[in-house]
């Protein structure tokens, strides 16, 4: 290594993300911009010369500033633009916020953000510039609050529901388990749409697989689609798309302007699995 490279290395030292034992993704941190430690997880937004901002929890990538609509957009139109009316939204996590603006794309009645953690709301406030706008919409609402206490107590009834919840470890197990998929159905109408991350279809097949089974003992209509993300494992993101009346391929109406990766075309395109991951489902 040269002298030059030893310099580099010591001003930006590097963050790693392991997504197996042997393999991960590294950053090279610009800067550290915060440091902080809620009752739910380590929370941290450093700066790297390519990606912006990124926003870590507990270790785990969750966005960044350049990569960030490619996740955002895709949890979120495949739903809106398949849904004949979606007005009462819900969402459950996704305390950054990036989810509530491309929501707020649409003429909606009201969305209700729950997020367990308020830190990760006040950090993402002060460091990434969509939310804080996104919350002062009037038709946003703000609650900090357990997903599943939410889910068992509310007596309202939503078109859309969105779970941008992180990995199933800490304060997001609960949200991958089945019966928190029985409470999310409970609380749809009955043209209701769920959106639902799941992971990495090379790393958490195995997980996708086993939800598989219930998903499909509790919806009528259960879809999976993928698309990329470049800072989440493997670079590619399943999805789950679950409804008892509405399908992801009737569709009825445009996406807004000015998307980034989302468009009709990705949008019937996300849905043809790849062979090894379709012959494991079928299989299910």
């Amino acid at each position: 290594m040269s002298i030059k490279e030893k310099a580099s290395t010591k001003e930006f030292p590097e963050i790693k993300e392991y997504h197996a034992t042997s393999c991960g993704i590294f950053f090279k941190r610009k800067k550290l911009l915060c440091t902080k430690n809620s009752p739910y997880q380590k929370i941290e937004v450093f700066e790297n010369e390519y990606f912006g901002r990124i926003l870590i929890l507990d270790g785990l990538v969750q966005t960044t500033e350049r990569d960030e609509f490619f996740y955002h957009e895709m949890l979120v139109h495949p739903a809106f633009v398949a849904h004949p009316l979606p007005q009462n939204i819900l969402i459950i996590g996704g305390g950054d916020g990036g989810g509530l603006k491309e929501i707020l794309c649409y003429p909606i009645e009201q969305v209700y953000l729950v997020e367990i953690d308020p830190l990760v709301v006040e950090v993402s406030k002060k460091y990434f510039p969509w939310l804080l706008p996104s919350l002062k919409d009037k038709r946003s609402k703000l609650l900090i609050a357990d997903g599943r206490e939410f889910l068992k107590e509310t007596d309202r009834k939503f078109d859309v529901v969105i779970v941008d919840s992180s990995d199933p470890v800490g304060p997001s197990l609960p949200l991958h388990e089945k019966d928190f998929f029985e409470d999310l159905k409970n609380c749809l109408n009955p043209e209701g749409v769920v959106v639902t991350q799941l992971g990495s279809p090379l790393y958490h097949l195995d997980s996708i697989t086993k939800k598989n089974i219930f998903l499909k003992k509790l919806f009528k209509l259960v879809f999976f689609y993928l698309a990329p993300v470049p800072t989440y494992p493997g670079g590619s993101w399943c999805f789950a798309f679950l409804s008892d009346k509405v399908g992801p391929f009737a569709i009825k109406r445009n996406p807004p302007s000015g998307l980034k990766y989302f468009n009709l075309e990705i949008h019937q395109a996300a849905f043809a699995l790849p062979a090894f991951m379709r012959s494991v489902l079928c299989k299910t």
